[in-house]
């Protein structure tokens, strides 16, 4: 695997990590994210805590991992769990080691956070993410759906 860099986030990543948002959650408006972006940078912003991006050895941003924490995970012990919120690398640098490297240094920020463990979630049949995240060694817990009701 050629060389990649994980580092936090800052304001100049702005739109490279406005980009990623945008291929991962395309049901959000790029106006939503970027103001969710800004909103990160003001620190008004809770969830999430913490951006790290993956860094090709040209200085392009390839990748990034949103994390949070939470006071509840399935099946989860603790009431202070590192949670994986986002985690996106662009298609030509997949299954190159770039997501495990954002993952090992998520783990890292949950350890300096207090954490003692680190969860997840993908969507019942997003089949790729599932298997990413065995081969990154979360193992998988519960299936649920989940249901809302407008009152």
């Amino acid at each position: 695997m050629p060389p990649v860099h994980v580092r936090p986030a800052k304001p100049d990543d702005s739109p490279d990590w406005l980009r990623m948002r945008v291929a991962l959650w395309p049901e959000g408006s790029a106006s939503e994210h970027a103001r969710e972006i800004d909103q990160y940078f003001a620190r008004t912003l809770t969830n999430p805590l913490e951006v790290l991006l993956a860094i090709d050895e040209t200085g392009k941003t390839i990748g990034f991992a949103e994390l949070s924490i939470r006071n509840y995970a399935e099946d989860c012990d603790t009431d202070r769990v590192a949670y994986l919120e986002g985690w996106y690398v662009d298609a030509a640098w997949r299954r190159r080691g770039v997501g495990r490297a954002l993952v090992v240094a998520a783990e890292g920020w949950a350890r300096a956070q207090g954490c003692t463990e680190f969860a997840s979630d993908a969507l019942l049949d997003n089949q790729t993410s599932a298997a990413a995240h065995v081969a990154l060694g979360f193992e998988e817990t519960v299936q649920i759906r989940c249901f809302r009701k407008h009152l």
